[in-house]
């Protein structure tokens, strides 16, 4: 088992920067994903942004040039850096880890953290 604790939502006005962390614990392979998701009330969850053991990163085409994901694998902790943000970023940001080991693909999701920004 995998834990995820996030930290780092909250209230912030539009233009403005926040940095989400999450840790993971527990039965970490070295070989893994972890990312960052977001949800609203009307939309699906969606994939923000995603970092590889080995710091390969791939992101939304909405959060190009303003968010940046980052990870510690020493701390086993990614970081999304989140820039002039606006209104249609705020969301449930949930932290996501995936490995596949040879008992197939292992997914585990954080608790989720609120983001509102602010007009």
């Amino acid at each position: 088992q995998v834990q995820l604790v996030e930290s780092g939502g909250g209230l912030v006005q539009a233009g403005g920067s926040l940095r989400l962390s999450c840790a993971a614990s527990g039965n970490i392979f070295r070989l893994n994903v972890m990312g960052w998701y977001r949800q609203t009330p009307t939309k699906q969850r969606d994939l923000v942004a995603m970092i590889t053991n080995s710091g390969g990163t791939n992101y939304a085409d909405s959060v190009k040039g303003r968010f940046t994901i980052s990870r510690d694998n020493a701390k086993n902790t990614v970081y999304l850096q989140m820039t002039s943000l606006n209104p249609e970023d705020t969301a449930v940001y949930s932290c996501h880890y995936v490995t596949i080991t040879s008992t197939g693909r292992n997914d585990y999701w954080g608790q989720g953290t609120q983001v509102t920004v602010s007009s």
